[in-house]
């Protein structure tokens, strides 16, 4: 609506006190609302379509570093160069699915444009992903572009970022790296397959940079590497894939996508006993890194972190006879903190009318976060022990974990199964590099 008219608060209001909220709000923003409603719509000239390129069609020729300027400077680009998406690049990339390069996939708001396989498959190219990774890419596009997901939230002020976790053959088959610094850059798949998710979200759902776009994070992070679960140190302890837990067979080739608000210190733990590693994981990964944003979950009744143990460290778990829902349970149990509190970080967030008693009477939170009238009472950080993600990643060789923050129900975890073309493998070893 181009002709709405906009009243503008002059300020941050949670960093204001009650009196100049008070007197900003009757002598500046008022009387902007009143003018507002009050005057004649000033219809300007109709806005001009912009025409966007369409499939199979040159946008432009030239050098390298030609393409790159021109592709930057229409916010076509995260900053990094980007590898050009010729036809011949993109339809190699289409060998690797069945799907028609028509396919409408899913409508990607707030820009509200259609993903495609075709616009997947120049998105993949852009983003230095290798042809065979076209599968991933497919289910990865799928996943977001669910309702459950909320890609329109994608750009709100936490500044949030998409994880991608693999699970299944395809980790090996395709070099992704499980192991020793799993979720750094480096590997080309790990590291452009997230760069993909970036780039995809930028461009076709619109989420470039304020004031034009629709990226409104306060302090943003930079893409998420895509996490690839160690299949073999789970199989080695006898515990199920975390494509299991979501809810599919081992041996799936299975990806999820979750948003990520926050990352965990590094968790170090060292003993033989599975509890003693527990109170260090509780402690660091849950009270200290957890605890701040379960209230933003409690508002929301829904939150989902996601907790990576070192392979070592699940060992340990295995060995004393845990499972993933014996940690569940305990983190579940052990980790609590104050009501007051949880309603304290709230209101700094700008929730400040949630109260954890009428949210249990409202049906959002379980009995147990009101045992008592009591405002100091303890209550669980983790709000349902089954939606805690445990994956088992990273350096066999020391005694790390880490855990990462959902951010409510904005970017839900949200799994597919991968779909190969039924010529994988003769497309799989064309496309190795001939040694």
């Amino acid at each position: 609506l181009p002709e709405m008219a906009i009243a503008e608060f002059p300020g941050v209001p949670m960093t204001q006190s009650k009196e100049e909220l008070r007197r900003q709000v009757v002598e500046l923003l008022l009387p902007r609302v009143i003018e507002g409603l009050s005057k004649p719509i000033q219809r300007g000239e109709p806005e001009r379509e912009v025409l966007l390129p369409q499939p199979e069609e040159a946008v432009m020729s030239g050098t390298l570093d030609e393409i790159n300027d021109y592709f930057h400077e229409r916010d076509w680009s995260d900053g990094l160069p980007i590898v050009p998406p010729t036809q011949e690049r993109v339809h190699r990339f289409l060998q690797f699915t069945e799907r028609d390069p028509r396919e409408v996939i899913g409508v990607c708001p707030p820009a509200n444009r259609e993903a495609t396989v075709w616009n997947v498959a120049v998105n993949g190219v852009m983003a230095g992903c290798r042809p065979e990774y076209m599968p991933i890419l497919l289910a990865i596009v799928e996943i977001i572009c669910t309702p459950e997901y909320k890609i329109e939230d994608a750009g709100s002020t936490p500044g949030w970022e998409s994880l991608i976790t693999l699970s299944g053959p395809l980790v090996k088959a395709l070099g992704f790296n499980a192991g020793q610094g799993v979720m750094r850059t480096g590997k080309q798949a790990n590291t452009s397959v997230g760069r993909f998710l970036r780039l995809f979200i930028r461009n076709v759902a619109g989420f470039t940079h304020a004031p034009e776009g629709a990226d409104k994070g306060s302090i943003g992070q930079s893409f998420l590497v895509a996490m690839a679960e160690n299949e073999d140190a789970v199989a080695d302890i006898g515990w199920q894939p975390y494509s299991v837990d979501r809810g599919f067979k081992a041996g799936d080739n299975v990806v999820t996508v979750q948003s990520v608000v926050a990352i965990s210190a590094p968790t170090y733990s060292g003993t033989e006993s599975a509890e003693e590693h527990m109170k260090i994981i509780a402690d660091v990964i849950g009270e200290r890194a957890c605890g701040y944003w379960t209230a933003i979950g409690m508002v929301y009744a829904n939150w989902h972190p996601l907790i990576v143990l070192g392979p070592s460290i699940a060992k340990v778990f295995a060995k004393d006879g845990w499972n993933k829902d014996d940690i569940r349970r305990y983190l579940y149990e052990h980790v609590k903190m104050p009501a007051s509190r949880a309603e304290h970080y709230a209101w700094h967030c700008g929730q400040t009318g949630f109260r954890v008693t009428e949210a249990v009477k409202l049906g959002l939170l379980p009995h147990a976060y009101h045992e008592s009238d009591d405002p100091d009472r303890l209550i669980p950080v983790f709000q349902r022990p089954e939606w805690i993600g445990i994956v088992i990643a990273g350096d066999w060789g020391r005694n790390q974990s880490k855990g990462y923050v959902c951010n409510h129900v904005q970017g839900v975890p949200t799994s597919r199964k991968i779909v190969l073309p039924g010529n994988w493998d003769a497309l799989l070893a064309a496309s190795r590099p001939k040694s």
